[in-house]
């Protein structure tokens, strides 16, 4: 009787979860957006109508056509064939890269707030230091010294953006850890452990998958920054951000290598914005 009760309000938190969500249309547009864009990722080899490396010297720089919808670059190579394989390195260095951020901010924030005190004191001043950096200044330094790779790039952005997600953790545990289940907890003989992975950390998920949606955007617009600059994903393999410079560089008589990047990733980073924001309202409690 009890398991039924447990899977019936399951269910039925659930569906306040999705009825909330989908009835955001801003939340609906960006679930859209992020999903087109997974799409694009997974069958990029399916749906491609060109190799994003191929060189065809004989259609240089060509316009938007039927032929080459978004066009062809200085080297004759598809723009829709290489923006479409680009969305590939976009979901890669979000998701890894927020990953580590995600991880490395729950563990801080959570020694912060459970056990406070001196080390509480530790960890946030470490924070402040760190906040003390503009981000990508530093990630900037750090590259300098590192070979210009991919997984450098998700590592150095991991380990450069979890500050916002440590605080975060760190307020939810210093709310929840005096609240009367963690006390039941500790009478009944829990472990720290115990009471941080089974009772806390439960209870606090629900902002830290919002800041991790967030965050995706920020990490992507941060790799196609970085390409930009000519230190993030090397060429040949296909960037937004590398594709960009190539933009910048042939503006005046191919203004299409420059248009179609930067409109992928602001819609991109407007997606899992309105996805976060949309996530927010469907995990707080007060509107279901």
């Amino acid at each position: 009787m009890e398991a039924a009760v447990t899977i019936q309000r399951s269910r039925s938190r659930t569906g306040a979860f999705f009825s909330v969500l989908f009835s955001n249309p801003l939340a609906l547009s960006g679930s859209v957006i992020v999903i087109i864009l997974f799409a694009a990722a997974l069958l990029a080899p399916v749906i491609s109508p060109y190799d994003p490396q191929a060189i065809d010297t004989f259609h240089i720089l060509e316009a938007p056509s039927m032929q080459h919808w978004l066009g062809t670059d200085s080297l004759g190579r598809d723009c829709l064939s290489r923006l479409i394989y680009g969305s590939r390195i976009s979901l890669l260095v979000g998701f890894v890269a927020v990953g580590i951020a995600t991880a490395v901010g729950t563990v801080l924030g959570a020694l912060a707030g459970f056990y406070g005190r001196w080390v509480d004191t530790l960890v946030m001043r470490f924070v402040d230091i760190m906040l003390c950096f503009p981000s990508i200044f530093l990630i900037m330094a750090v590259i300098a010294f590192l070979e210009p790779s991919i997984w450098n790039i998700m590592v150095v952005i991991g380990l450069t953006g979890w500050m916002g997600v440590a605080r975060l953790v760190r307020a939810e545990f210093l709310s929840l850890r005096k609240r009367d289940f963690v006390l039941a907890a500790r009478i009944s003989g829990a472990s720290n452990m115990m009471i941080v992975f089974s009772e806390i950390l439960p209870n606090a998920v629900a902002p830290i998958i919002v800041s991790a949606t967030l965050g995706v955007g920020g990490a992507i617009l941060t790799e196609s920054a970085l390409s930009f600059l000519g230190i993030g994903v090397q060429p040949p393999t296909p960037s937004w951000g590398n594709m960009l410079t190539e933009g910048k560089d042939n503006l005046e008589i191919a203004w299409w290598l420059s248009v179609y990047p930067g409109l992928a990733i602001l819609i991109t980073v407007l997606g899992y914005n309105l996805l976060g924001e949309g996530l927010r309202d469907a995990l707080d409690p007060r509107k279901k």
